[in-house]
């Protein structure tokens, strides 16, 4: 049996191949009605839509519009001709269009039947058009493009000129005027020709139709030219005149007619065009307004109208309401209706082929596989597979999703205006291929592409083309049935299809052609075939997929293979892939302590460093097949040894370099813009983008593949590396290579940080951590630390921070900065280190702890902080400063730490140093014993205290300590002496003294004056304190021989006061102004005489008989100066009154009355001076021997009394 003879109807009978809307002649639209199979989703879609078109029929509604979508070659088209055919329902084949319906009872429901048997009765003007094909070539920049479509269609539907709806319209009126048949008749009469073959030439026709018009008599000849020249303007119609002239056209034919527009491709020629989309929405919408369900607009569309909507937003929300009934046509419609209308078999053939499928069946399971993850349908069972063949289920959704993509990537031409290639014809054409074929040929997916060839474009028909003459590709020169062309007709299927990866697996059971063929022959066939595709660049290969490629492409591609990449780029790039992305770590984290240990590590790929100034201790080299140092095990094991690094020795494939040079061609292709013509190929650059994405992923899918199967070898060796994974592996061998050059990293035993700093500076007792009995924290790292420092030391060298952490924290110690900071802080509290700071030694002594941690652990200081070797302090200087603490401050030293002691001595010398200077303020005013002490003990200390370094401290204590004993011994009796009460004996004693020295001018008293020899005796001694006691006796003997000389010298001085007192009363008495002065003047004496009662000392006592001479004069004074102010006054008063009586009297013409003249006299006041004896005769005494003598004082007294007289006109002399 032959498959031919495997069908109930004839394979080789005609079926359209291409469904163009609104073409079908008779006997193929019979064909069509009774072959049309009406699937269970078609049963569905049939009673959507009839049931709203009834609405239309029975009411109105404003619902009319219809939106068909599916795929490419779907059926969509098909399905708008069906509907068109039943509306219309003419008679084909001698009965009607729905009678194909009823009589094959395709419809099962009788309600749907009932409904389209009464669309099918009710009139209607079918009016089915391809959009792309009726629009005007530049009819998609014309907002108005749609509505002009749809009038052009309509008219074309009357009868009238659809491509000049000028003249359409003029058609229209002569109609309407019952004139047409005249016009033509008259026209055909006058040019000998038909108006209908002529009216397209309407431009060079104007005269016949102007003479037509005339000779008719329905224009004059003015009107008809006006005509004419408006006829060759532009065409204006608005989308609602458009409506209501359907409207009108409905109305006059009456009888519940329909006007029915059916449009295909809809969608596609929209596009993303937002103008075009309004416009068909507003059309509907006008035509739904204005007819109420007599007009209705049903289109295609390969996107539903959801997806259109969404895509294109808000704006097209509107026109889901204008298009409410929506049928979408699944794959799963096309394929019962290929395998009704085709592949139905006969039931011998069913049966045979059932058979045939229980025999091979694990053989077809294991024959057509795929490995892409992407679900393949394959055969389900032997009832399956007798439906199908010589299919494979895939290929149905397979060939779908070729056709879209064929479309959307541009490659297919004559379709795209002349209807769709159905996915029926291709199936048929396919499966007519294998007619001739015996059961067990199946039908390989390269066949569809030769019932597709006349439908694409020259860019890809030709690649295929130009390959049946390459020598290299066909050999034979066999003009069909080539395999490795046929390779490359599938690879050409599938290029843009996302359902299929285009790899061997996948490729190779596309190719099978019987289900007997070997699945590795037929492997190695398509392995041979794309080698030679390659080579002959048709074909690339990307990862594990091959690539058509289209003449284009295939040029864009050697001016890719011509760019040049050097071999060091491609490293490069395998470096950043590794390092960035698959082991980007940067550090290895050593697991001990918590992971607080991280080491970087230089990173390099053969032999080129990643990055420059990697300057570590350890590193990571991976060792591609490109590597020429040698890959042996031997030189790889001695390499690992020498060099602390790990090194990484990738398996022998290349396929990830490759994959990265012909990245990088791409990358320098694209950026350099090498090509002239890159303009034309802005897609295929696209394509090159998306291409360099996938070669970087398949690079890194490869890289990271051989990683893991990498020999790895470290130290010498090529361990067992229990760890799967690339990071795991890689750092498994990092910790092996840290183990072995930080191999003294395990000296640290426990972890320290700035708070453990913290601790051991707060401690008191710095020698007990750690010392007593116990073992130190680190202590081998202590060690080393310290004797590096002491090697230096020794050396005459200091040692800094940083030159110490320059040590510890490399290779073999590898110690972090806390580690180094804590054990340079205990060595320094352990009395092991000292420091220097800018040249200037620093502790504990002179230094605050948070200053300490600062030098320790700031980055400030890690270069100025220098660290050397501490020299320990005799234990004979230790103990003399024991000793003096002893003494002096009465504390003994608890801590055998030189800082301790030190600062302990310093805080008590400060202490005492303040207690001095609180003492010293006593001095200022008087002359306590001890002064020279406390200053010379001052000094002592503050010179000790002053010295920084410790060795020096305490070799000066211990060379001054019989000083420092002197000082404890003299100064213990002086703070006695200020603390108790022989400071206030001794001031008292001292303020006597200062009493009688004042007042010893005054005074002759033998007894006074031995009592005062006595005290002065005590006060002046350096350390009188013994003799502090026999002070108060003294006092009281010194206060009652004072007291008597002080009351014989206190009575002539009040006799004073109250002579002085009693002159000035007396004086004053005379005046006029006597009592408003007299109570101060008595004020000021009595306060003088006060204080002479009050006053203890001679001499001052003798001062206020001075006071009140002095106040006596000043008295006397001031009255004077009162008495001529007085007097000053009456006088002008006496005056302006004389000058007013002379005035008046001049005026009354009398004499000056002699009464003026006698005023002015009588308030003239004479000036008088105050002066003392004293002052008269310059002299405290006078010594008289003779009367000579006394001439000589009397003359000089004469002469100071004339003297005085000469300026006053009385002189009052005071005794």
């Amino acid at each position: 049996m032959q498959i031919r003879e495997m069908f109930k109807k004839s394979i080789t009978r005609d079926i359209q191949g291409v469904v163009i809307a609104g073409q079908g002649e008779k006997n193929n639209i019979a064909t069509e009605l009774e072959e049309y199979v009406v699937t269970a989703e078609l049963q569905r879609h049939f009673a959507d839509f009839f049931s709203v078109y009834a609405k239309g029929i029975n009411g109105e509604t404003t619902k009319m519009g219809v939106w068909i979508s599916g795929f490419f070659g779907s059926g969509k088209s098909h399905l708008l001709k069906i509907l068109s055919y039943v509306l219309d329902n003419e008679v084909v084949g001698g009965k009607h269009a729905i009678d194909y319906f009823v009589d094959d009872k395709k419809i099962s429901d009788p309600m749907v039947l009932a409904d389209m048997q009464l669309a099918a009765n009710t009139p209607a003007d079918i009016i089915i058009f391809n959009i792309d094909a009726k629009s005007e070539s530049d009819g998609k920049s014309n907002k108005d493009a749609i509505v002009n479509v749809f009038l052009k269609v309509f008219n074309n539907s009357l009868g009238f000129c659809g491509a000049i709806p000028y003249l359409a319209d003029l058609e229209r009126k002569l109609t309407e005027d019952g004139k047409y048949e005249a016009f033509k008749e008259t026209y055909r009469k006058l040019t000998g020709h038909d108006w209908y073959a002529e009216r397209h030439e309407f431009l060079s026709r104007q005269d016949s139709v102007v003479d037509t018009l005339i000779e008719m008599g329905y224009m004059s000849e003015k009107a008809a030219w006006n005509w004419c020249d408006a006829a060759i303007g532009d065409y204006q119609i608005s989308i609602e005149d458009f409506a209501k002239r359907v409207k009108s056209y409905i109305d006059r034919k009456g009888d519940n007619h329909h006007v029915v527009f059916l449009v295909d491709e809809i969608g596609q020629y929209i596009g993303d065009d937002s103008k075009l989309m309004l416009n068909l929405q507003t059309v509907t919408e006008e035509l739904g307004k204005e007819c109420k369900g007599k007009a209705w607009v049903i289109v295609t569309s390969q996107q539903d109208i959801d997806t259109i909507t969404k895509v294109k937003g808000n704006d097209f929300s509107k026109i889901q309401g204008r298009f409410d009934t929506r049928l979408s046509l699944s794959s799963a419609n096309v394929d019962t209706v290929i395998k009704k209308r085709i592949l139905d078999k006969t039931d011998t053939a069913a049966q045979t082929l059932r058979l045939l499928y229980e025999q091979k069946a694990t053989i077809i399971k294991n024959l057509i596989v795929f490995n892409d993850g992407v679900e393949k349908k394959l055969y389900a069972n032997d009832r399956d597979f007798s439906e199908v063949y010589p299919f494979i289920p895939y290929q149905f959704n397979l060939l779908a999703s070729v056709l879209t993509s064929i479309r959307t990537h541009g490659a297919s031409g004559k379709h795209l205006s002349e209807g769709e290639r159905s996915m029926l014809a291709l199936f048929k054409e396919s499966a007519m291929a294998l007619k001739d074929e015996t059961p067990g040929a199946i039908v390989p997916f390269h066949r569809f592409y030769d019932a597709l060839e006349n439908f694409l474009d020259h860019s890809h028909k030709g690649v295929i083309i130009k390959a049946y003459d390459n020598s290299h590709i066909n050999p034979e020169h066999k003009e069909k049935n080539v395999f490795a062309i046929d390779v490359l007709k599938t690879l050409f299927m599938i290029k843009y299809v996302l359902e299929i990866e285009s790899n061997i697996d996948n490729i190779t059971s596309l190719m099978v052609e019987n289900i007997d063929d070997d699945r590795i022959a037929v492997k190695e066939r398509v392995e041979e075939a794309l080698k030679v595709l390659m080579r002959q660049m048709l074909v690339q290969k990307n990862g594990s997929h091959y690539v058509f490629l289209t003449d284009e492409e295939q040029e864009i591609n050697r001016e890719i293979n011509s760019q040049n990449v050097e071999i060091a780029e491609v490293i490069n790039k395998v470096s950043e892939m590794i390092f960035e992305d698959i082991f980007a770590d940067k550090r290895y984290r050593y697991p001990a302590l918590n992971g607080r240990y991280s080491f970087n590590f230089n990173q390099a790929v053969d032999d080129r460093p990643y990055k420059a100034n990697q300057n570590y201790d350890i590193g990571v080299r991976i060792l591609t097949p490109w590597y020429e140092g040698g890959n042996d095990e031997l030189t790889l094991r001695m390499m690992s040894g020498q060099k602390d690094e790990v090194l990484v020795s990738l398996p022998n494939d290349a396929a990830f370099l490759d994959e990265i040079r012909q990245y990088l061609k791409i990358e320098k292709f694209l950026r350099l813009n090498t090509s002239t013509q890159l303009t034309k190929y802005e897609t295929i650059k696209e394509a090159k983008r998306v291409e360099m994405r996938e070669r970087n992923a398949n690079a890194k899918l490869y890289l990271t593949e051989n990683l893991k199967g990498a020999t790895i070898y470290v130290n010498g060796d090529a361990p067992h590396i229990s760890a799967k994974e690339v990071s795991a592996r890689i750092s498994e061998a990092i910790g092996r290579l840290v183990q072995r050059v930080y191999n003294k990293l395990s000296y640290i035993t426990a972890a320290m940080g700035e708070a453990e700093i913290r601790k051991l500076f707060r401690s008191s007792n710095q020698m007990s951590l750690g010392l007593e009995g116990a073992t130190d924290a680190n202590a081998h790292a202590l060690d080393d630390v310290l004797q590096f420092i002491a090697t230096n030391t020794h050396m005459h060298m200091k040692t800094s921070m940083k030159t110490l952490k320059d040590r510890f924290m490399k290779a073999p110690y590898g110690f972090v900065e806390d580690d180094v900071h804590w054990l340079v802080a205990r060595l320094f509290q352990r009395g092991d280190l000292a420091f220097t700071v800018n040249g200037a030694s620093v502790n504990q002594n002179n230094k605050t702890e948070e200053e300490l941690i600062g030098f320790i652990t700031k980055k400030a200081f890690v270069e100025r902080l220098l660290l050397e070797e501490r020299i320990r302090v005799s234990e004979k200087d230790k103990k003399a400063v024991r000793d003096v603490m002893k003494e002096l401050f009465g504390t003994v030293a608890i801590t055998e730490d030189e800082d301790s002691i030190m600062k302990n001595f310093r805080q008590y010398a400060e202490n005492i140093i303040n207690e001095i200077l609180r003492l010293e303020l006593q001095y200022k005013n008087h002359a306590y014993p001890g002064a020279k002490v406390l200053a010379d003990g001052k000094r002592l200390l503050q010179t000790v205290i002053g010295i920084e370094a410790p060795i020096a401290f305490f070799k000066q204590v211990s060379e001054q300590r019989d000083d420092f004993y002197d000082f404890a011994e003299d100064y213990e009796p002086i703070k006695s002496f200020f603390a108790g009460e022989q400071l206030n004996i001794f001031t008292r004693a001292l303020d006597m003294l200062a009493i009688y020295d004042d007042s010893k001018t005054y005074i002759v008293d033998e007894n006074l004056e031995k009592i005062v020899a006595e005290m002065r005796h005590i006060v002046k001694q350096e350390k009188p304190y013994p003799n502090i006691p026999k002070l108060p006796e003294l006092r009281s003997r010194f206060t009652d021989a004072y007291s008597k000389i002080l009351t014989r010298e206190e009575k002539p001085v009040l006799d004073t006061i109250d002579q002085a007192r009693e002159r000035v009363t007396e004086v004053l008495n005379t005046k006029e102004y006597a009592e408003s002065k007299r109570r101060n003047y008595h004020a000021l004496f009595d306060e003088i005489r006060e204080g002479a009662e009050r006053c203890n000392n001679v001499s001052a006592l003798r001062s206020f008989a001075d006071k009140a001479d002095a106040l006596k004069i000043r008295l006397l004074n001031e009255m004077d100066a009162t008495d001529r102010r007085i007097a000053e006054e009456k006088a002008l008063q006496a005056k302006k009154e004389a000058e007013e009586a002379a005035r008046k009297a001049k005026e009354e013409g009398r004499a000056v009355p002699d009464l003026v003249v006698k005023e002015e006299k009588v308030y003239q006041v004479k000036k008088t001076k105050n002066v003392t004896i004293k002052n008269l005769t310059s002299t405290a005494y006078w010594r008289l021997e003779s009367e000579q003598d006394v001439d000589k004082y009397l003359a000089g007294l004469r002469k100071a009394l004339l003297g005085e007289l000469g300026g006053a006109d009385i002189v009052n002399v005071e005794f």
